[in-house]
Formats: C-alpha cells, sequence, structure tokens
C-alpha cells in the first residue's frame, strides 16, 4: 500500500496547508488520493474532503485499538493510488503520536519544518527529529500508562518539507544545512493561503471555508515547489498486518467485554419495514447534517451502514421536521451556537425533535447535538436562544475549552450498550451544562484513567453527551443501537 505521513516539528508548523496542498497537486497529477487524519480531529478531515472529494478517515490508536486503525488504513487506502496521512500536533508529542502511527503502518515520513527565522539551524532540527527517532528505536521508550507502544523500528523519512522560506537563497541555505534525509522543497511566505479560524479551530468544510480556485492554486505551488515525484516514489511501503476481527478492547485491551455479549433493548414505537426480498429488517437514520451540525467520524457511519441503517441527511436549520420515513435521529456536534438564531427560529423543527424524544422514540445525540436538545443555548454575549427543550438544563458558551479523550462505562442499559459496556471517544467543546442534569448513564475518566463527573443524559429513549465516541472502540454499538431501534433482544 503506497502512503506517507505528514508530520510536524510542532503545532502551527503548516502541516494541514502542506497537506491540502499535497492532497490537491497529487489529484492534479491524476492520482486517487485516499487522506487520513492521525487523532480525533473532524475539522481537518473535513478540509481534506474539499481537495480530493473523497471522504478523510480517522486514524486514532487510543480511541480504538491498533488493529482496527491498521484495517481501516487498509481497507480505505485499497482503493486509491497513495494515502496521505495527516499527523498530529509535533512528531514525537502525545501518547498516540504521529511517530508512533507512522510506524504502526509501516508509512514513510514527510517532516514540515516551520522555516520561518531560521537558516543553517534548520539542519540541526531536521537532525534532531531523526536521531530521537533512532534513540527510541534503540532505546523502546514507553510513555507512562500509555496503552499505545512507541515506535520500536527506526522512522523512514521521505524526506523534508520546508514551510514560510522568504526567498530561494533562503532555501538553499536551509537545504545545504540538512544531511542523510532527502529535501522534497518549500512553500513560500508569501504564499497566499489561508483557512479561516474560529474558537474550535479552523473553519469547516460545510462552510466552504476554501475556493475551489484557491485549493488548485495551492496546488500549482506544491507542484512549482515541492518534488512531487519523489514525494510518490517515495510513498511504496505495504501494511500486512492481519485485518481487524472485530474483537472487544479494554484497559486491558479487551475493551467491550466487561459482560459478555448482553444487549437489552426496548420496543420500538411503529413497525419497521422489512428489507429487500423478505431479508432482515433494516431501518432508516435520520443523521442532522448542515452548518450547524457536521462533525461524525465517518466510521460511525458506515459501521451503522453495515449494521443495517440506511442514513437519511436533514437539516435542523432549513427543514421542517425530522424525515417522515425516519426510524432513527442521530444528531452530532458542530456548531450549534454560530447558528443559535437560526435554529431557535426554526419552530417547527425544534417542535418535531421535542416531539419525537417524547414519543420515546430513539434518538442519539453528541455535544453540540445535545446543546441542541437543551432548553437554549446562551452565546458569547450571554444571549439566549431557546432550543428543543428535551433535556431540563441550558448550555452556555464559555472562554476556556474542555477537552481530552474519553473512556466510558455504562451504568445501564441504553441505545449503544448494555450495562457494563465500555467505548472512548473525545470531547471539545467551549460550554458547559447549567441547571439540573438528571438522569446520567456514563461513568467516564479521562485517557489516563482519573475519574471524571458523570454524564451521558438521558429523557425516555433520548441519549445524549458532550463525548464524540468513536463506534470502533466498541464493535458491539452499532449492532447494539440497531437491535434497539427494531425492538429485537440479543444475549
Amino acid at each position: 500500500m503506497r502512503g506517507i505521513v505528514i508530520a510536524g516539528t510542532h503545532s502551527g508548523c503548516g502541516k494541514t496547508t502542506v497537506t491540502l496542498g499535497i492532497l490537491a497537486a497529487l489529484r492534479k497529477k491524476g492520482l486517487t488520493v485516499q487522506p487520513f487524519k492521525a487523532g480525533p480531529d473532524f475539522i481537518d478531515a473535513g478540509l481534506h474532503r474539499l481537495a480530493v472529494d473523497r471522504p478523510s478517515r480517522n486514524l486514532d490508536q487510543w480511541m480504538c485499538r491498533p488493529e482496527y486503525v491498521i484495517e481501516c488504513f487498509r481497507r480505505h487506502a485499497a482503493g486509491a493510488d497513495i494515502a496521505v496521512v495527516e499527523g498530529v500536533m509535533g512528531m514525537y508529542d502525545g501518547d498516540s503520536s504521529t511517530a508512533s502511527l507512522a510506524s504502526l503502518l509501516d508509512v514513510p515520513v514527510v517532516l514540515v519544518v516551520d522555516a520561518y527565522g531560521m537558516a543553517e539551524s534548520a539542519g540541526a532540527v531536521v537532525e534532531g527529529f531523526v536521531n530521537f527517532g533512532l534513540r527510541i528505536a534503540e532505546c523502546g521508550m514507553e510513555t507512562v500508562k500509555s496503552e499505545i507502544r512507541s515506535p520500536k523500528s527506526a522512522m523512514k523519512f521521505a524526506g523534508v518539507i520546508f514551510n514560510r522560506v522568504a526567498s530561494e537563497n533562503h532555501y538553499r541555505r536551509i537545504s545545504d544545512s540538512v544531511r542523510d534525509v532527502p529535501v522534497l522543497g518549500y512553500l513560500p511566505r508569501e504564499l497566499d493561503f489561508e483557512i479561516p479560524h474560529r474558537h474550535l479551530g479552523l473553519s469547516i468544510a460545510e462552510e466552504n471555508p476554501i475556493a475551489a480556485a484557491n485549493i488548485g492554486k495551492l496546488a500549482d505551488a506544491v507542484i512549482r515547489h515541492i518534488d512531487i515525484e519523489e514525494l510518490i516514489r517515495s510513498a511504496g511501503c505495504r501494511v500486512s498486518n492481519p485485518p481487524f476481527q472485530g474483537e472487544g478492547q479494554g484497559g486491558d485491551g479487551s475493551l467491550g467485554q466487561a459482560t459478555g455479549r448482553r444487549i437489552l433493548t426496548h420496543p420500538h414505537p411503529g413497525p419497521l419495514p422489512e428489507g429487500e426480498g423478505g431479508k432482515a429488517k433494516r431501518f432508516r437514520l435520520a443523521v442532522a447534517y448542515d452548518k450547524a451540525f457536521s462533525f461524525y467520524y465517518e466510521d460511525n457511519l458506515d459501521l451503522m451502514r453495515d449494521a443495517g441503517a440506511e442514513i437519511i441527511r436533514f437539516s435542523p436549520l432549513v427543514d421542517r421536521t425530522i424525515p417522515e420515513r425516519a426510524d432513527a435521529v442521530y444528531i452530532g456536534g458542530g456548531y450549534p451556537e454560530l447558528h443559535a438564531d437560526a435554529l431557535s427560529r426554526n419552530r417547527s423543527m425544534l417542535g418535531s425533535i421535542h416531539a419525537w424524544a417524547a414519543a420515546g422514540k430513539p434518538l442519539y445525540a453528541e455535544c453540540g447535538g445535545m446543546m441542541y436538545l437543551s432548553k437554549g443555548i446562551r452565546d458569547f454575549n450571554d444571549r439566549f436562544f431557546a432550543m428543543a427543550g428535551v433535556f431540563p438544563f441550558e448550555t452556555r458558551m464559555t472562554k476556556r475549552p474542555r477537552l481530552g479523550y474519553r473512556e466510558i462505562l455504562l451504568n445501564e442499559d441504553c441505545i449503544i450498550g448494555a450495562r457494563g459496556e465500555r467505548c472512548r471517544g473525545h470531547e471539545f467543546h467551549y460550554s458547559e451544562i447549567r441547571g439540573s442534569a438528571l438522569g446520567q448513564v456514563y461513568s467516564l475518566c479521562d485517557s489516563r484513567g482519573k475519574a471524571l463527573p458523570a454524564e451521558g443524559f438521558r429523557y425516555k429513549n433520548t441519549l445524549a453527551s458532550y463525548v464524540h465516541i468513536h463506534f470502533g472502540s466498541n464493535p458491539y454499538i452499532a449492532e447494539q443501537f440497531t437491535a434497539f431501534v427494531k425492538g429485537d433482544r440479543i444475549e
């Protein structure tokens, strides 16, 4: 499998710009490109799609065990000429580092270095990153309390790309300082390309923050200043690990096996149609998708399809009601606070959501979706916008974020699993709950095992939380969700 991992010296060095440019340049050369994003980030993955018109996949070793990550990479890269993985933070940062992922996938690394304010010192930076990888391979450094193994073999460096280079003379000085690693090229400092930002990071793809013409210009700049042919030649490694077979995984590598296989479900209010030819029943899952709600792991939707879901998209911003044919609703995260006025004014949809929940029909929501189900949202200026009122609390925007990995233990049977099941996810938000929050279903801890306040709010058959769960962390979530909606009982 041909692929590269684009790593950086630190956050903000230009990984996303370089990644988008390489994706667009490879596509312009006629290659089919499969993008991936290391870690839990939704926004970068969405931007990848703008460059190659192909969904990007998250590869997260903490949320999903390594076998699942390898199989995800293999499965989605199989139909492409080359795979491009955008790393996270600095190359060696974190328990689930970009270096660790590159080692796991056996894919070479392209290191992005911000050259602003440097000349010959750039060579020292590159040499330090290469030698640090060799030292890890030699010493077998393990991160404290990490379930993710550090790289056990020397990093394979496909080359280095410099960002924000002032001139051709500047480029000659920094490239001449590099030893034993190919210098693939650079992006100029005066490059006219910028992705708008806001409080959660870059603007989302659904807002079309980058015009197609600008992506084209970025592709041209990459082709002009970076040796794309050499990069393609370097991306020849293959993944030979066995495919993921669907076992669970937990703190000891067996998440999802706390209770054996006991899924309890609740009757669905109303009949479900049979599948084609009288086969097993399928169900229609209405997924909220627009500028306010777009944060979904692509794997979650795929796993739901595999379990029998027909995905129907709808917009809480403009549609009047939940789709008539829906059997269950999934409202993901996003930026409801930026569209609070429009969401609040769509009273018909709010009434439809409230009536759906009150009738006991299946509804699952995460982060922004949970905010939408609250009494209302107070924005950064303390203006209140009424929402669906399914839950008795309101949410208020704050200046400080709450973020991090989360492991969930289910305290009772619910739409995503049976009591005692475990799964994993991530939260990142600038809001908090105000008022009573009854019916907590989750016990939470962070990636280090530190206990956190209970979460997972339940009203009848509606379940909502700040945590974005990756369904790949427990292969029974999609199965349980389907059984819950169908009203089946699986022991």
